[in-house]
């Protein structure tokens, strides 16, 4: 009798009190019932480790690991040695699952023989109204696919939107052989800032068998103060990840020529990402460390101009010309001040009308029309200040 678990559920947690227990019961209401759940604590203080023996002590699929560390990927390597399951899943312990997401992914992966599946995700509030806003990553055509990330594409671009979804790595399960035969692992650096982007890209890099489920499952809670994203002092952690990818892709040589220039553009995303998050005398000290960072990718050769729509690949030419010019332009936009100096770096409409068509196609051709115009309206949205 194989008394394997399907799914071992692992699920980090530091000061989670307010929201430990509504998520711990969507895991453990899930409809696969041939689960395990690896709960690895780093030394909370609010009263979460004391909830999750609660529920540790009625129900055997639970186990609780302390980490002698306060780093998320040194939790969740913790968890993923722990894990004897067939497949790896991941719920952060502020966020819920919907009850069927396990069976549905556990039973797309055993279908297709899968290394990876993966869906998509709502964007969940909870004050001051509840609010679930659904963000898919594909399409219902793209979604009946099984790929493989790195050979699969018909373009660069179109490969590297699909590196550049958002590294939801929760909204998936991965077969843990892969995992530990491609020594796929979290980077430890301390707190919890960034660390799926590496193991995201690790993922990409090495699986054979991926598909996308056009169908989101968890709620990504966006209104914990306390998250890693709300917290502007981790200005450099992102750079940490892309070092990490540095350090896999010069492991595996056979894969740095054809993913190097993927690795930064999504390097470019991430670091914009950033600097907008920032406040205004941090964002002026990152966007120096960009540019010199950007220049240091141009003159190794892989940054490549065929994985950049036009105006993202002139902005990086900016910054790395002149990242004090880039931020008062940034600034005064913000401001509503026109900046002219900003004009000679800005597109001909024709080049421009040309480029976003383009953009169109592809955005399409990956992820359907539905999940496309979905963008270009929330895109709109943002622009109109709404």
């Amino acid at each position: 009798m194989n008394n394997q678990p399907k799914v071992s559920v692992v699920m980090p947690s530091l000061n989670v009190a307010l929201y430990i227990r509504e998520c711990i019961e969507s895991v453990l209401n899930q409809t696969l019932k041939d689960i395990e759940i690896i709960c690895v604590d780093a030394g909370s203080t609010d009263g979460t480790l004391e909830i999750l023996k609660e529920y540790a002590d009625k129900d055997p699929r639970i186990s609780i690991i302390n980490s002698d560390r306060k780093s998320y990927g040194y939790q969740m390597n913790l968890g993923m040695d722990a894990a004897a399951g067939e497949y790896m899943g991941i719920v952060e312990t502020d966020d819920t699952a919907d009850f069927d997401m396990f069976e549905t992914l556990y039973n797309a992966a055993k279908a297709d023989d899968l290394d990876v599946v993966k869906g998509g995700f709502y964007y969940f509030y909870s004050k001051p109204d509840v609010k679930n806003i659904p963000a898919p990553i594909t399409s219902a055509v793209f979604s009946k696919k099984v790929f493989c990330p790195v050979t699969d594409f018909k373009s660069p671009m179109e490969q590297a939107e699909f590196f550049n979804i958002k590294p939801t790595i929760w909204s998936a399960i991965y077969r843990l052989n892969f995992l530990r035969n491609g020594n796929i692992r979290f980077n430890e650096t301390p707190g919890a800032s960034f660390q799926d982007s590496s193991f995201n890209f690790k993922v990409w890099a090495l699986a054979k068998r991926v598909r996308l489920l056009e169908r989101c499952f968890l709620h990504y809670r966006q209104d914990n103060e306390s998250s890693s994203i709300n917290s502007p002092g981790k200005v450099y952690c992102v750079a940490d990840e892309y070092a990490e990818m540095d350090r896999f892709l010069n492991e595996h040589p056979l894969l740095k020529g054809k993913l190097d220039g993927i690795k930064n553009r999504l390097k470019y995303d991430a670091y914009m990402w950033n600097y907008g998050r920032l406040s205004e005398p941090l964002q002026e000290e990152f966007i120096e460390f960009a540019s010199k960072d950007f220049a240091h990718e141009m003159a190794s050769g892989f940054c490549e101009k065929k994985y950049f729509p036009w105006y993202k690949w002139n902005t990086m030419l900016w910054i790395i010309k002149d990242p004090k010019d880039f931020h008062k332009y940034k600034q005064a936009e913000k401001a509503g001040i026109q900046y002219n100096e900003a004009e000679a770096w800005q597109e001909p409409f024709a080049e421009k009308l040309k480029r976003n068509f383009r953009k169109f196609k592809t955005y399409i051709r990956v992820f359907g029309w539905k999940v496309t115009i979905r963008k270009a309206f929330r895109k709109i949205w943002r622009r109109l200040g709404a």
